[in-house]
């Protein structure tokens, strides 16, 4: 059976979007573990897989995205955490039409 293309997303990209801003939550931000956690709506064990590269193995490298994802990062922080679904749809976009996530899917490519 195939897998759509969200479906991908939700079991390789969200980990990988969800790693990016924590480690930069905690690198550049100094928030702990459990901050990190609570700010990005997951438990402080998912932030530790992360950080440990047990979820989300793909590192990013590109330039471009590690600076939005420094800016998604910051609104999180800035707002409580209330932007992360709007920040990691954000960043999903960007990461899929730089050719990070390789797909196309007409469906999800919509503004809405």
């Amino acid at each position: 059976m195939r897998q759509a293309p969200c479906e991908y997303m939700m079991w390789n990209g969200l980990p990988v979007i969800r790693r990016e801003i924590a480690e930069c939550i905690i690198n550049n931000f100094g928030l702990n573990q459990k901050e990190t956690a609570s700010k990005l709506g997951v438990t402080p064990a998912a932030v530790c897989q992360y950080l440990s590269k047990k979820r989300g193995k793909i590192k990013i490298i590109d330039e471009k995205v590690l600076k939005e994802i420094s800016i998604s990062a910051e609104r999180i922080i800035e707002d409580d955490g209330n932007s992360i679904i709007t920040e990691t749809c954000r960043l999903c976009k960007i990461m899929r039409s730089g050719g990070i996530f390789s797909f196309f899917c007409n469906a999800c490519n919509t503004d809405e």
